[in-house]
């Protein structure tokens, strides 16, 4: 019997084609944080378009439905400010340095404003977005940096009526004026230091919420926006570096106002202290985080 030889395949056959090979999909694998774990701080930059727009929707929801909108910017320092000078610089005579009271304090309100803002948006973020939290992951740390863009907006508004009432009381700007940016972000720091604290334990304890007005109270008594740091006994004024907003509104007063001395060494021991802030406040958010979802 003779070997059956292959037949050769026409040109129009088609072989039938092979089994679909099924393409393996990347699969992206969430674990959750152990131990006191740095935080990735890539992530924000990875998730900066994220950022960007939680800040604006805050922005937009600070000035919702509102009659004056983004005239409380300008209305809320010149009221307090006004208030005052009346209260403080007419009726109890409080020294101001050789400065207008009136300039005086406005300089003191306008970086205090935007630390007390930015730490009481901060320190609620979580809950206040606890609907986005339990239902998709993204780094959470977005939440409490994104808060921070509407007190940015009412302090550039803010800052603008500042210069304008220099203008008012003829006080000429000078090279210092490089000083208020550095000092502003030392403000936000501050505040974001203090914030991640309050805002992880606000996840746990509802009771935060009612206690940061008290707080933001006693933070700015302790805080000379309405008195200069002069006034402080000495025996007492290295403590008032260990408060970050002392240095922040000293150092505002003397980029604007002047003075003979150079920077303030207040604000020096100040930086460290929001430096000593936020670095804790980051470990300790990352810490707690991975529990976020369960029992917000």
């Amino acid at each position: 019997m003779s070997a059956q030889r292959p037949v050769p395949a026409r040109s129009g056959d088609q072989s039938p084609a092979p089994p679909e090979v099924a393409t393996a999909r990347p699969t992206r694998v969430v674990r959750a944080t152990t131990g006191w774990a740095p935080l990735d701080l890539v992530q924000l930059w990875r998730h900066r378009e994220l950022v960007f727009y939680m800040g604006l929707r805050d922005i937009q929801m600070r000035y919702r439905q509102t009659v004056l909108g983004i005239a409380w910017a300008v209305l809320q320092p010149l009221s307090s400010s006004a208030l005052f000078t009346v209260i403080f610089g007419s009726l109890a005579r409080m020294p101001s340095d050789g400065v207008p009271y009136g300039l005086f304090a406005l300089a003191g309100l306008v970086p205090w404003q935007l630390f007390a803002f930015a730490m009481q948006q901060t320190s609620n973020s979580l809950v206040d977005n606890r609907h986005i939290l339990s239902k998709v992951y993204f780094p959470r740390i977005i939440v409490p940096v994104a808060s921070l863009g509407a007190g940015v907006l009412d302090f550039v508004v803010s800052l603008g009526i500042l210069f304008a009432v220099m203008i008012w009381y003829r006080v000429e700007p000078t090279w210092r004026l490089a000083f208020l940016l550095p000092l502003s972000v030392l403000a936000l720091v501050a505040a974001l230091g203090v914030g991640l604290w309050l805002a992880t334990l606000h996840v746990r304890y509802r009771d935060i919420r009612a206690t940061l007005p008290f707080l933001t109270q006693l933070w700015f008594f302790a805080t000379p926006v309405v008195y200069p740091a002069s006034l402080v006994p000495a025996r007492w004024r290295p403590w008032l570096g260990l408060n970050p907003m002392s240095g922040v509104v000293e150092g505002f007063r003397w980029a604007l106002t002047g003075g003979d001395q150079g920077p303030p060494l207040l604000a020096l021991s100040s930086a460290l202290s929001a430096s000593l802030l936020l670095v804790s406040g980051l470990y300790y958010f990352r810490r707690m985080e991975r529990g976020f979802a369960d029992v917000i």
